[in-house]
């Protein structure tokens, strides 16, 4: 990756998770969500950004109103980033929390026994 894309995929998570810590207009987009990672293809068309949804049982529901707010995002994180070419943004489940989560109970129930 060069250094202009890694510099983009930085102002892209920051503007990201201020937009979506403020909060959509959207009744489906619950609980507390965060970048984890930001993917911008080479020619910067399209910017591929997970997310991780806390509480999980939200995270489907919560998935849904990104998806479908996407457009509107997009216009709200242009609005805070300079860059010559704002990309399509996809949104994707990140599932390591979670993951990480199981382990971590994993591995207290195993000291306990």
């Amino acid at each position: 990756m060069s250094v202009h894309n890694d510099q983009i995929v930085s102002v892209l998570t920051r503007a990201l998770q201020e937009v979506l810590s403020r909060g959509l207009n959207d009744p489906r987009v619950r609980g507390l969500l965060s970048v984890t990672k930001v993917k911008v293809s080479p020619d910067q068309a399209a910017a591929t950004v997970w997310v991780s949804v806390l509480p999980a049982e939200h995270a489907d529901l919560s998935m849904h109103g990104l998806k479908s707010a996407a457009t509107h995002i997009r216009r709200q994180v242009g609005e805070r980033v300079r860059i010559r070419r704002m990309p399509q943004l996809h949104f994707k489940l990140d599932q390591s929390i979670k993951r990480e989560a199981g382990i971590l109970h994993a591995i207290e129930e195993a000291r306990r026994a």
